[in-house]
């Protein structure tokens, strides 16, 4: 457990090293914004947040299993976990701020695939330009 970092993830860095080089500029762990999202981009006011599927319990996913020992422990946190995800979620969307979940395994397929990082990346940009409040890729 002392291993799993909070803050400059694999994942979270491939993330803003592609934003970058899109032209996006960012803050990053925002003090300003509620739960201190992973990428703030002011200029769009959205909050980009990049979940581990394990911990945040994406639904339907091969990294998102539940451990075999400590059953009980291990269901009462990934409740909690995402309880709070929601939470947070309603006091951005209360704020006026777009939220996008960027979930880990979405990350994976943009690493192996250059067709699908094209794919994800225009989505990003087409969601910035919207009106539209949250977005899960």
């Amino acid at each position: 457990m002392a291993a799993i970092r909070s803050k400059n993830t694999k994942p979270e860095i491939y993330f803003r090293k592609l934003l970058f080089a899109q032209g996006y500029r960012y803050n990053l762990n925002s003090k300003t914004v509620p739960r201190h999202p992973d990428i703030y981009l002011r200029k769009y006011n959205t909050a980009i947040f990049i979940h581990g599927c394990f911990w945040h319990r994406h639904s339907n996913c091969k990294y998102a299993y539940i451990p075999k020992s400590r059953v009980e422990f291990w269901q009462n946190k990934f409740e909690t976990n995402t309880k709070r995800d929601y939470v947070v979620r309603m006091k951005l969307q209360d704020r006026g701020i777009k939220c996008l979940i960027v979930w880990e395994c979405t990350i994976k397929q943009m690493i192996k695939n250059y067709e699908n990082r094209e794919l994800y990346l225009e989505t990003v940009e087409i969601f910035l330009k919207t009106k539209d409040s949250f977005l899960e890729l």
